[in-house]
């Protein structure tokens, strides 16, 4: 039993780390209908950056403010500067994104280079709880409890108040809601830098345990891919529980079926994608 949550608890985890770059890329998407591929761009900057800033300072909540403020800049620019200029052109969108990644990928390796860097731990979540019989990393459940949180807060954000009905407006159609006065440019600039806020929160928050190494953009963007495809694009909804399921299957699959591990993850997408094309919570 010790075994079975103990990796519940790690695959949860893990799963609430995918929920932040999945919810991300589902505001985004489900406003400026833009696929983000250098989402997991801004992880591994936030990652790097924080890594940097914790060096300087010897802070982790002054490492968080530098790398979500450095990524959350870096989101404007690229929406206000060159996204804006191809609007509702999926491809010139992917292409210009994709291009996105590779220049962050080759800028991030020039800059702290190819080795597999783990961020410290703050000092207060170093060490381990025991509950009964389980003994489990006190920051795997901080991350527990950042995912949630953050999780409610968008839940408010979009059931309970006015700007989280301007984005519905504009989600389901933005020349109405252009034609009630909502500035859905400026609207789109701010889900996306938000968007980018939380991948770069993930970056910091995941270095302690997952770390921060050339190809993790790759790795993060592919898991987080699945994760909304699964959610169904567009759904927050749906971004957290597929994160959950994601996040579960990804940890049970490496410890049960080390060698089927990623069977384990797209098996089981591919069967929702052909009962449900449009994913769990997906408009149909």
């Amino acid at each position: 039993m010790t075994f079975w949550i103990t990796q519940a608890l790690n695959g949860i985890s893990f799963g609430m780390l995918l929920f932040l770059l999945a919810a991300g890329l589902s505001l985004i998407y489900g406003l400026m209908r833009v696929l983000n591929l250098a989402h997991g761009s801004y992880y591994i900057l936030g990652g790097y950056v924080g890594l940097a800033a914790m060096r300087a300072t010897g802070s982790f909540v002054l490492a968080t403010v530098a790398a979500t403020a450095t990524v959350t800049l870096v989101g404007i620019v690229m929406e206000r500067f060159f996204l804006r200029r191809f609007p509702e052109q999926e491809l010139p969108q992917a292409l210009l994104t994709f291009g996105f990644l590779l220049i962050f990928a080759d800028l991030s390796l020039w800059l702290w280079g190819g080795t597999p860097q783990t961020l410290p731990k703050p000092a207060m979540f170093e060490r381990s709880i025991r509950i009964g019989a389980i003994v489990f990393p006190t920051y795997r459940l901080f991350v527990i409890g950042i995912g949630l949180v953050i999780g409610l807060g968008l839940w408010w954000l979009q059931e309970g108040t006015r700007l989280g009905a301007m984005i519905r407006a504009g989600v389901d159609d933005a020349e109405m809601a252009r034609g009630t006065g909502v500035n859905v440019g400026l609207l789109s600039t701010a889900v996306f830098a938000f968007g980018a806020f939380l991948a770069g929160l993930g970056g910091i928050i995941g270095g302690p345990f997952v770390g921060v190494y050339p190809g993790a953009d790759f790795e993060i963007l592919e898991m987080a891919l699945v994760v909304v495809i699964i959610g169904g694009l567009g759904s927050l909804k749906g971004a957290f529980v597929g994160g959950l399921v994601v996040g579960l299957l990804d940890n049970f699959g490496k410890a049960l079926f080390p060698e089927l591990a990623l069977f384990t993850v797209f098996a089981p997408m591919a069967v929702i994608l052909a009962v449900r094309p449009t994913g769990l919570f997906g408009a149909r």
